[in-house]
């Protein structure tokens, strides 16, 4: 008899803790059925292999991840800048709250298990490059001199607001200030860098 959705989701649950803790490659098939209270073999009657019970916890933790921090609705009439820092505080506040979640996460798309890149690439870099169109679409509202090229321009900025989003998560699980404090000098510092791009920095 097949599980039921409820069940799905507590495996889902379960199997989520135990790959925050200890990664990709250390999750024993043994370690995750105890943490979900059941045989192995019930829990690869939906899942196939870890591999793909890990690709359905990562794909939970994207979509809960995009509806609680409301990406959809984000860039409605918005300003791109603002809009880019809007968002970077929504995700600091939300990682910041939900560490395993950093884990997880960070794993998946920073240092990705050998096993899984071929799937994860051909799994979410759709999902990233209509992410990045959201972002394009919206930046087209922004003024640039006429002898700039705007896809140049773009990229420079997304590359430099990835790298500070890159270093925050790095840095967020393991920082000893406060989460205000971290958060001010991490937007300060941010957007130092993105001034210095939008304006100029010769005298």
């Amino acid at each position: 008899m097949p599980l039921q959705l409820y069940d799905k989701e507590k495996i889902l649950d379960a199997c989520f803790d135990v790959f925050a803790r200890y990664g990709y490659a250390n999750a024993s098939t043994n370690m995750l059925a105890d943490a979900a209270g059941i045989s192995k073999a019930l829990i690869f009657h939906h899942f196939k292999n870890k591999k793909e019970l890990y690709l359905n916890v990562l794909d939970r933790c994207i979509e809960k991840g995009r509806i609680e921090m409301g990406f959809d609705t984000l860039l409605e009439n918005q300003n791109f800048f603002k809009a880019k820092e809007k968002f970077s505080t929504i995700k600091f506040h939300y990682y910041k709250n939900n560490p395993d979640l950093i884990r997880v996460m960070r794993e998946a798309f920073y240092a990705t298990p050998e096993e899984l890149k071929t799937e994860i690439q051909d799994k979410y870099g759709a999902l990233i490059a209509n992410n990045e169109k959201e972002w394009k679409r919206l930046f087209e509202k922004v003024p640039l001199r006429e002898d700039v090229d705007r896809e140049q321009a773009f990229r420079l900025v997304t590359l430099t607001l990835d790298y500070f989003d890159n270093k925050y998560l790095l840095e967020l699980e393991n920082s000893d200030d406060s989460e205000e404090a971290y958060l001010q000098d991490f937007l300060k510092e941010r957007n130092s860098f993105l001034s210095m791009i939008r304006f100029g920095i010769e005298k």
